[in-house]
């Protein structure tokens, strides 16, 4: 199946560049109460994935994964850079590994 969103696989470290930047507000429903919540989702282009070409976004709806991604957002600055994220664990225990690798321009 094709997609044009980059799900992150626990335990796989995954390689991006990011050539743009957009937030969007979208409404979960929560999993404690079954209460609908407005969030905001930090949504990146992706135009290399893995060393390979890519069109894909990638979408950061978790506040603790947008924190160490958010100074590189003033000036666009994660042009500059590759990202290896890596998702460790899945659900309430997630956390990730985020790896940044100056770009030689």
């Amino acid at each position: 199946m094709l997609m044009n969103y980059i799900a992150l696989v626990p335990g796989v470290p995954t390689r991006m560049h990011f050539t743009d930047d957009y937030v969007v507000e979208r409404t979960i429903i929560e999993k404690e109460s079954g209460k609908p919540k407005l969030i905001k989702s930090l949504v990146f282009w992706v135009d290399e994935l893995n060393g390979e070409p890519a069109a894909r976004t990638f979408s950061v709806m978790s506040q603790k994964l947008q924190a160490p991604l958010e100074p590189f957002r003033k000036g666009k600055d994660y042009v500059h850079y590759d990202f290896i994220i890596t998702k460790m664990g899945d659900g309430f225990y997630v956390d990730w590994n985020i790896q940044t690798i100056h770009r030689v321009e």
